[in-house]
């Protein structure tokens, strides 16, 4: 078995005209959602089954893609210590910037302010609706997080969705193989072949993204109405603008010490961008980022553990959010919250976001965990923002979606695995896109 190379350079082709490319494709994809959904609410509601078909099209092939990426990333590798190494980085790098995501917006509520003003009195609202989550919130502990990663059998693992779970077992059944040397050859080269196979299956989910992302976007608007966001205008905004600051300013700072520009980045990734933007889920592009960043010369171990880990445990839009959320509430409640007091949400909002890792509905999930462990700040006012919630989802998983890619290429370059003349061609847009690669074309 031998070390699985950096991926070489593709042969460039000519491009697709502009209205067969994936993102044009999404992009008036969601504008026509947005207008059904605005002129025609209960029509635009009605589409919410094909927003659901596309996520469920795409988680279908999530772990497979996972388990193959891991699998034969480390088991293609001799030196077994190099991949503690990149699983010892890459969390480094996880608990730095989901903490400065976390003070970012604790730091921006005190600044802004966005719910002063308000005088809200948390025993008028109604919180039957945020019931639903503050329960999960009390299910989800440290205990129970470190005990729902070890699945109840291998092929549960595959089938239950939960990521925590496809990670451990793939990590694990990598090393396995690894350490058999040549007498695995034959199930690698098997697990290689059905990766590509996987990948291609990937390129033909994406050819209907257009669909599920006007169905979603419709959904959305049709649902909720762009009204609603008039209520909470200000924290919505506040929320938006934190999380460009985060993402031009912060993980700027860090593309340009590694050697690249946080916005090329941006656009080699804007077809997924625009499909996380429309469906509101950074699962929806989990598979194509892969596929992308291996393309843009990221070594396939490293985008095999950073990137899905990421997804976990790399969730800068969901921190921002947390803090910001929190003290929007207590501002809105006329609650003042001393300086030890808003720490005490800091740390508890840093060990909550891990427990709540691979749970569906993080976010909301995470800041009622948070803040029924902080009393001064009543869950009762999550009510306030649970209709705008789906709004700032949104927002949410763009920044962990771009969080996670800056993560992976910044592991690679600290690994010096990073093959920066490929990087620099994904880049400068001279590679072909994943769509625009001919149906017989093997991934490198």
């Amino acid at each position: 078995m031998v070390s699985l190379a950096s991926p070489s350079p593709l042969p460039t082709r000519a491009p697709r005209r502009w209205y067969a490319q994936l993102y044009v494709q999404v992009l008036v994809a969601i504008v026509a959602g947005v207008a059904l959904g605005h002129f025609a609410p209960e029509t635009g509601a009605a589409m919410k089954p094909l927003g659901d078909v596309f996520i469920k099209l795409v988680k279908m092939v999530i772990a497979p893609v996972i388990f193959l990426t891991i699998v034969t990333g480390i088991a293609g590798m001799r030196d077994l210590a190099s991949v503690g190494r990149v699983a010892g980085k890459a969390f480094a790098y996880f608990l730095t910037f989901s903490t400065l995501a976390l003070i970012v917006g604790l730091i921006v509520a005190n600044v802004v302010q966005p719910g002063a003003g308000l005088n809200i009195d948390p025993a008028t609202l109604d919180t039957g609706k945020v019931s639903e989550y503050t329960a999960k919130a009390q299910e989800t502990s440290i205990t129970g997080f470190l005990s729902s990663i070890v699945p109840d059998t291998f092929l549960a693992s595959l089938s239950s969705g939960n990521l925590l779970q496809v990670l451990f077992v793939s990590i694990l059944f990598g090393i396995a193989l690894a350490m058999i040397g040549d007498k695995g050859t034959k199930l690698f080269e098997l697990l290689e072949d059905a990766s590509f196979a996987f990948f291609k299956l990937v390129g033909m989910v994406m050819k209907v993204a257009p669909v599920g992302a006007f169905g979603a976007m419709a959904f959305t608007i049709g649902e909720y109405g762009i009204g609603t966001l008039a209520n909470l205008a200000a924290l919505v905004a506040t929320f938006y603008l934190t999380s460009l600051l985060f993402v031009l300013v912060v993980l700027g700072a860090v593309g340009w010490a590694c050697g690249f520009s946080i916005l090329k980045l941006i656009v080699y990734l804007r077809a997924e961008l625009l499909l996380v933007l429309g469906t509101s889920s950074s699962e929806s592009a989990l598979p194509s980022l892969i596929e992308k960043m291996e393309r843009a010369g990221c070594p396939k171990t490293v985008v095999g553990l950073v990137v899905p880990t990421g997804y976990s445990f790399n969730l800068d839009g969901t921190n921002i959010y947390m803090t910001l959320a929190a003290l929007f509430i207590a501002q809105a409640c006329n609650v003042e919250l001393s300086l030890g007091e808003q720490l005490l949400l800091l740390g508890v909002a840093m060990i909550s976001s891990k427990g709540a890792a691979g749970v569906t509905g993080a976010g909301f999930i995470t800041l009622a965990a948070t803040l029924s462990i902080v009393p001064s700040v009543p869950v009762a006012g999550m009510a306030l923002i649970l209709g705008i919630d789906r709004f700032m989802s949104e927002c949410r998983s763009l920044t962990n979606f771009i969080g996670n890619a800056v993560a992976t290429v910044v592991v690679s370059k600290w690994e010096g695995r990073l093959d920066k003349e490929q990087f620099d061609l994904a880049l400068a847009d001279r590679l072909p896109r994943v769509e625009d690669l001919p149906d017989d074309a093997v991934d490198p």
